[in-house]
């Protein structure tokens, strides 16, 4: 019996050292991710411990990962066989920040100053109840179908979703979510995050701080090509810079994303790999670069360029359930890290479909929403300006001037001007898991 023990031990034991040889180098992104993870969804989120390992932690090699949640220090540390381990702090107003050697925790961050103030207007231009409006052209049990059928029932986990919202002039004609989630949850948008980087672009344009079509005149570019790139090369993904966004191995963005101090600084490096205006890329190290390095040197001050964000976008459009959470040098990970309520997420799918308009008031030219919704070269219609598009038929049977921002596992703010209509959806799968053009022509059909 003790020899038997001993060599399901061996067995046991060759199976730990070859999963810590073989996965080492990736050990700082699993325990990375992990504790990140854990930290948004308990502190930012207000979730449990056991719902965001079960729900959003749930995967290989992810789900290795013991996380220890102080709640006194609101830290989550995270590790793995006990050969690496990471720390996540949860600042208020800031969210859940990997930090490493470069953290002092002598060093207070600068937040954002928030106003929430209520107001007695009903969605989506404030929080009060909306009228009872029944419209005729909307067959509603159709409708109905097809929000259910974009859940799992009992027995599946097969698409995941956790949030479903369709906008039709202004009206919320239909809402659902997944059991541990409601209106007021906010939920990761990923790469949405990006959208709302590129409407402050947007901002700064129509306020004249900003002319998108010049340079940044960036020192480390000015001896190559890369003295060429403009900021709208760079809003289009399209500066012909090197970059690999890979999340399944160890490329730019897993150690962008979970190594790095200052986030913005990393596509900064990068040399070209193919020519501005005519080499598509997608990267998440471009628009960090936008958020996190070059934005900031459009303020005078950090704190100006914390409050601008939110006092002059999601603030504005009564988005307060929504934060950007950053790096440790304090910057917006503008790539990646935005947080809303799914409502907040619908409104500001509302100001592209107002063309730019929240009230009376013009947050974006309407020029911007065209210039978003354009197609960049060498994307084959499917991406504009930090916006993915249905130009070129990706969902056939959904109007083709759709536009959304889109993210990872399935993040979505969809827009379709022509039918006056946005709708949200969010979970943990995408194509094929979760058939995005069935979901949106199921919609579609309910409406005349």
């Amino acid at each position: 019996m003790k020899k038997i023990f001993k060599i399901i031990l061996t067995i046991l034991l060759l199976g730990i050292v070859y999963f810590a040889y073989t996965n080492y180098p990736r050990l700082d992104i699993i325990t990375g991710f992990s504790s990140k993870s854990v930290a948004s969804g308990i502190f930012l989120a207000n979730r449990t411990q056991e719902s965001v390992e079960k729900g959003d932690n749930d995967f290989p090699p992810i789900d290795q990962a013991k996380n220890n949640v102080n709640l006194a220090e609101r830290s989550v540390t995270s590790s793995i066989f006990g050969l690496k381990s990471r720390k996540a702090i949860y600042v208020d107003g800031l969210g859940a920040i990997l930090i490493n050697n470069d953290y002092n925790p002598d060093i207070k961050f600068e937040i954002p100053h928030r106003n929430k103030t209520p107001n007695n207007l009903s969605f989506p231009y404030g929080s009060s109840r909306q009228r009872d409006t029944i419209f005729a052209n909307i067959d509603y049990q159709v409708l109905q179908n097809a929000i259910e059928n974009a859940f799992d029932k009992s027995d599946e986990n097969i698409k995941k979703t956790r949030s479903v919202i369709v906008v039709y002039k202004n009206q919320i004609i239909a809402e659902k979510y997944a059991n541990g989630f409601n209106e007021d949850t906010p939920i990761l948008g990923w790469s949405m995050t990006k959208s709302i980087t590129a409407t402050i672009y947007g901002i700064l344009q129509k306020q004249g701080e900003l002319d998108i079509n010049t340079t940044p005149n960036i020192t480390e570019w000015q001896e190559d090509d890369r003295k060429k790139i403009t900021y709208s090369d760079l809003l289009h993904m399209n500066s012909g810079l090197q970059w690999v966004e890979d999340y399944n191995t160890l490329s730019d963005v897993s150690k962008m994303l979970f190594l790095e101090t200052e986030m913005g600084k990393v596509q900064l490096k990068k040399p070209m790999s193919g020519k501005s205006n005519k080499s598509w890329n997608y990267s998440s190290g471009t628009t960090n670069l936008l958020a996190g390095y070059l934005l900031r040197k459009e303020f005078k001050t950090h704190q100006e360029y914390l409050d601008f964000w939110y006092e002059e976008l999601l603030d504005k459009i009564g988005m307060h359930s929504a934060l950007i959470e950053t790096d440790l040098a304090g910057n917006f990970v503008g790539s990646s890290y935005g947080w809303a309520n799914t409502r907040d997420w619908a409104k500001f799918g509302l100001l592209y479909l107002h063309d730019g308009n929240w009230n009376g008031e013009q947050i974006i030219d309407s020029t911007w929403v065209k210039y978003v919704s354009t197609p960049t070269n060498g994307s084959d219609g499917i991406y504009g300006a930090h916006f993915w598009l249905n130009s070129g038929g990706v969902y056939p049977d959904v109007p083709k001037d759709l536009f959304s921002a889109n993210g990872y596992q399935g993040q979505f703010v969809f827009i379709i001007p022509s039918k006056e209509i946005v709708i949200v959806r969010t979970g943990l799968t995408e194509d094929p898991e979760f058939d995005v053009n069935g979901f949106l022509r199921d919609i579609l059909k309910s409406i005349e």
